[in-house]
């Protein structure tokens, strides 16, 4: 896919990847809609950017408000080519038998319901038009259990399956649907997990974890044909040959 002048949305936009993928993206000559519930922020790195970037403060986690907010890009920028499920949160950060049910909740309303709210309001156009590319940032987390992340986890793991399902029904109607898995990322999400002390991600040193530009570069190399085949899957940036493909290494 030629990025350029096409139109991008992108969730959790304020910071770490989010953030990142927005200045990538634009650097490929995209038009990007910078989607957060943090209006300041992302209102600044729409000036950071320049014209090319409009912020559009949001919650994912209601329908109503992803699906007006997702109409007012389209209205202001153009048919939307690209959106980025990027929006996640991990607490609480608690063993299953002490965890606080609210903020468990709060998990999976971010980031599966964000993620099928996204999903839903994005879909019906792209395949209106016949063409379309969405792409959630998911996690290992998706396929494996981690010590006292049972709703980030269980969200992601959802979110992964969301994937599958999308582009089971939308392949064939000429979109694009997969997810990335990052692997541990220098963000302040990893900053909250460090803090914890809990689990063997907690102890890793802040060395160990890739810079937020690699996983931005990844999502605007998987909008090109050479990421086809893996509609459907999550691509893991944990492997050589994917950094390699996606110009990292």
């Amino acid at each position: 896919m030629n990025l350029k002048d096409k139109v991008v949305v992108i969730t959790g936009a304020s910071r770490g990847i989010g953030a990142a993928a927005a200045r990538a993206f634009a650097d490929a000559g995209a038009k990007v809609a910078l989607v957060a519930r943090s209006e300041a922020a992302i209102g600044a790195l729409a000036q950071e950017i320049g014209p090319s970037a409009i912020a559009l403060p949001c919650d994912v986690a209601s329908y109503g408000d992803f699906a007006a907010t997702l109409a007012e890009a389209q209205e202001r920028l153009g048919p939307l080519d690209v959106l980025i499920g990027n929006a996640g949160v991990l607490a609480p950060i608690s063993h299953l038998a002490e965890a606080d049910p609210e903020a468990w909740g709060t998990t999976i309303d971010v980031n599966l319901k964000g993620v099928f709210n996204g999903m839903r309001a994005a879909i019906p156009g792209m395949i209106a038009r016949g063409q379309g590319t969405i792409i959630t940032v998911s996690s290992g987390a998706a396929h494996g259990p981690v010590e006292a992340w049972s709703s980030y986890c269980a969200s992601k793991a959802g979110a992964y399956m969301l994937t599958r399902c999308a582009d089971k029904e939308a392949r064939d109607k000429g979109l694009r649907i997969m997810g990335l898995s990052p692997g541990t990322v220098a963000t302040d999400m990893q900053r909250d997990i460090k803090a914890s002390g809990i689990n063997p991600v907690s102890q890793l040193d802040w060395s160990d974890h890739i810079p937020p530009e690699w996983p931005a570069q990844a999502l605007v190399w998987m909008c090109t044909p050479d990421a086809d085949e893996f509609c459907g899957a999550d691509v893991s940036l944990r492997e050589e040959d994917i950094r390699k493909r996606a110009g990292l290494i």
